[in-house]
């Protein structure tokens, strides 16, 4: 078994004035893949089955060059109530500054009500990588071919 641990990557972040209050993103244990996200609502949210919105964190980031913030929900609040993520994964990009928002749904039969700092989604961040398209004619043949949605089985 590998104890291989990949170098930190360190993330600037600004409190913006509304999250000044907030906890600081964290991982909830030291093998966690994400950084859990809190809700900087002024007041209460009450999402109605089907409603959503987009709920604000109260932070800015400066992601380095070659990462994105991957956005997720949070499992328990999709098991226990039916709130997600709607985008997921959303990305933040290494180049945006603007305040991280969360757009979330209720897809579950009750109201759920979100409070300030309440933790709302999780956020891994991930290197990518950009490619060059090259315009071809033909492309190479697999046994998959153009299988789509089932095709390798259920």
């Amino acid at each position: 078994m590998s104890s291989h641990k990949a170098a930190p990557v360190t993330v600037e972040f600004k409190r913006l004035p509304h999250g000044m209050d907030l906890p600081v993103p964290a991982y909830s244990t030291p093998q966690s893949a994400g950084l859990d996200l809190v809700a900087a609502l002024d007041e209460p949210l009450t999402l109605t089955p089907g409603a959503r919105s987009l709920v604000p964190t109260g932070l800015s980031m400066a992601l380095p060059v070659g990462h994105e913030g991957q956005i997720r929900p949070r499992s328990g609040l999709a098991a226990k109530y039916g709130v997600t993520v709607l985008n997921t994964p959303g990305t933040i990009d290494a180049d945006y500054r603007g305040e991280i928002m969360i757009i979330l749904i209720n897809l579950g039969n009750d109201p759920v009500t979100l409070r300030r700092g309440e933790r709302i989604a999780q956020m891994v961040i991930a290197p990518i990588s950009q490619c060059t398209l090259k315009e071809v004619s033909t492309l190479d043949t697999t046994k998959r071919g153009s299988g789509g949605f089932g095709s390798t089985g259920v």
